[in-house]
């Protein structure tokens, strides 16, 4: 079931989102070659503590740390350790959620790591770009679910990248994962709920350079390309209310 926020409850859950933005932008200007992934998991832990916030991942459904973070062929669910190093040219996905009171936030971005090739370049742009055509098209009046991903699959397809299809997007706000799932992709054969007014949805591509499949770790939680090639995450948590569409991890 699909849960509609009130004004009230979309107030409390961007004030979550928007702790995670400022974290985020901490983070571009935190992380550096040489570091381990563990130090950067600390930051957030340490960050979200600070701002009295409660990490929203940490714990949950087993996961061990307070972000997950993917570098490169690693698409998500990254486990932090002090053995992942992050090298000059990397791919960094962080991927992480604020408890704020029960209210929560899910946002993810892909760092370049000082100087890379062109190739990952363009990945993470047309990444992030499809996280804005996704956005865009979930505005538009009428607009249903898979929209979203019809958007999000015709802009990264044009570049010939992968779609990850095994995992997607989904409501957020009161629970780290609500209903409705959110594909990356459109099918006959999956729901495909309008998009109404008190909706918070948190919408993320995770697109690939080479094939579109991928396999999970004997962790049993980080997500690589089957290829072995890179991928890019980007997301928002976005909110419909009376006057539109609100970016909340801004």
């Amino acid at each position: 079931m699909i849960t509609l926020k009130t004004e009230e409850q979309i107030k409390r859950i961007e004030e979550a989102c928007r702790l995670t933005a400022r974290l985020m932008r901490r983070l571009e200007s935190f992380m550096e070659p040489g570091m381990s992934t563990w130090e950067v998991d600390k930051f957030c832990y340490d960050f979200i503590k600070a701002n009295n916030g409660v990490p929203a991942f940490l714990n949950y459904a087993g996961f061990p740390a307070s972000a997950c973070i993917s570098i490169n062929e690693e698409v998500i669910h990254g486990i932090p350790s002090k053995k992942r190093i992050i090298h000059v040219g990397d791919l960094v996905d962080i991927d992480l959620g604020i408890n704020l009171d029960g209210h929560f936030s899910d946002m993810a971005r892909t760092f370049i790591i000082g100087e890379t090739t062109e190739e990952k370049k363009q990945l993470n742009t047309v990444t992030e770009e499809c996280l804005r055509l996704g956005i865009e098209a979930a505005a538009q009046k009428g607009a249903r679910i898979q929209d979203i991903g019809k958007a999000v699959y015709k802009h990264a397809n044009a570049h010939k990248y992968g779609v990850v299809r095994d995992y997607c997007g989904h409501g957020v706000g009161l629970a780290v994962h609500e209903e409705p799932e959110i594909p990356n992709y459109a099918s006959p054969y999956m729901p495909n709920p309008r998009i109404r007014e008190g909706m918070v949805l948190a919408i993320e591509p995770m697109i690939n350079l080479g094939t579109a499949k991928v396999r999970v770790l004997k962790d049993n939680w980080t997500v690589v390309t089957s290829d072995g090639l890179p991928s890019s995450h980007f997301e928002d948590t976005v909110a419909i209310t009376n006057d539109g569409l609100r970016v909340l991890t801004v």
